[in-house]
């Protein structure tokens, strides 16, 4: 037996004494799925989707008869998507009891999280957090239901040498492990392709006031901007681009891709370009699942909501597979099978990636709808 499932084994009995009631009563009537991300924060947005999508599916399977004879429950953590606060929120996953998490959000806050989650023996795959650096490690505990920027980062560098065809590129970035990362990859496939990159920088996340930034941009001569990080910084800089005169046409990653960054924007919101993945709630055989959030009055057409329905149904189908809640032998079954979901078919390669997942450049509009520009 490993050391975290002997941490994880010790913890379980001691929490059933605690309880005056046997570990087999314990573990009978509810299975609990932590529901890590950001409740709070500038970038709640993006855990409601995902929060609402896993949420969706816990209902259903539970209505179609639970697993394995359970119903599942699932347990809000609210991380606000702060590196820190996720290391606090796992030990409390962790202290709690919870074997399976769906979750973290930001990749800054899955990383730290997932080493807990990985010495504990506590299954958890994330619907949102697309640093490579997260699966690089040999965890066996650790999946997701997203693709990987090391994906995204080309998806996007080839379709700005291929279709923009710009003369000067600048690439910028929050300093965060996300949005540094997905601007690393887009600047390298451009270098490669000779595209001049005369700025690649980090503005601070949290900045409102970008004007050294949009006259840096504007010196350099630049006819292209790609920015990696979220939604708040890059609408403000685009609403301030468009204020100052800079007429040049923006991109980004699927972090910036959100009704709010038209609020934000405004007119300057339209034109935009983001990598997305598909559109699974356009998919025709998804249309229940549609009515079903429409009928809860919650949109499904955010980027990590039927990605996170997805990780809650591997879940669900891993156990079902093992016929057990261990978590080893849960994580052997994503491995070794493919799964059905709204977002495909699934399966996982040993880092616990998917072994197929595309992203689709769309054209934002002003109005927050899009338009797919590729396939």
């Amino acid at each position: 037996m490993k050391m975290a499932h002997k941490k994880a084994l010790s913890r379980m009995i001691a929490a059933a004494a605690l309880a005056g009631a046997s570990t087999c009563a314990v573990a009978a009537d509810t299975i609990k799925i932590a529901l890590a991300g950001p409740v709070t924060g500038p970038v709640a947005q993006y855990g409601d989707m995902q929060f609402i999508g896993a949420k969706m599916a816990i209902e259903q399977i539970n209505q179609a008869g639970g697993v394995t004879g359970a119903q599942l429950e699932g347990v809000v953590f609210d991380d606000a998507c702060d590196p820190k606060q996720a290391v606090a929120v796992a030990n409390r996953i962790v202290n709690e009891g919870i074997s399976f998490v769906v979750g973290h959000l930001c990749s800054s806050s899955t990383q730290p999280a997932s080493d807990i989650y990985e010495e504990e023996g506590i299954l958890m795959i994330t619907a949102a957090s697309t640093s490579p650096d997260i699966t690089d490690r040999g965890y066996q505990m650790v999946f997701r239901t997203i693709g990987l920027d090391s994906l995204q980062g080309p998806t996007a560098g080839n379709f700005i040498v291929e279709q923009i065809k710009p003369q000067k590129v600048a690439v910028i970035h929050d300093k965060q492990q996300y949005g540094e990362g997905i601007a690393t990859a887009v600047r390298d496939v451009l270098l490669a392709n000779d595209v001049e990159v005369p700025v690649f920088e980090g503005i601070t996340a949290g900045d409102k006031d970008f004007s050294a930034l949009i006259a840096k941009l504007r010196q350099a001569g630049v006819d292209f901007v790609y920015y990696g990080g979220y939604h708040p910084e890059l609408g403000l800089i685009l609403r301030q681009a468009g204020e100052q005169g800079l007429d040049v046409r923006f991109m980004g990653p699927e972090g910036v891709g959100n009704t709010d960054i038209s609020a934000i924007a405004g007119e300057s919101s339209e034109g935009l370009l983001v990598t997305l993945p598909k559109a699974f709630d356009q998919d025709p055989k998804n249309a229940h699942l549609v009515e079903a959030f429409k009928a809860k009055n919650e949109d499904p057409s955010g980027p990590f909501v039927f990605p996170a329905y997805a990780a809650v149904q591997v879940i669900a189908d891993g156990i079902k597979i093992a016929d057990s809640t261990d978590t080893e032998a849960v994580a052997e079954a994503l491995r070794s099978n493919s799964f059905e979901t709204p977002t495909g078919t699934l399966s996982f390669d040993e880092k616990g990636d998917l072994k197929n997942f595309n992203f689709v450049v769309y054209e934002w509009h002003a109005d927050a709808s899009k338009t797919a520009l590729t396939e």
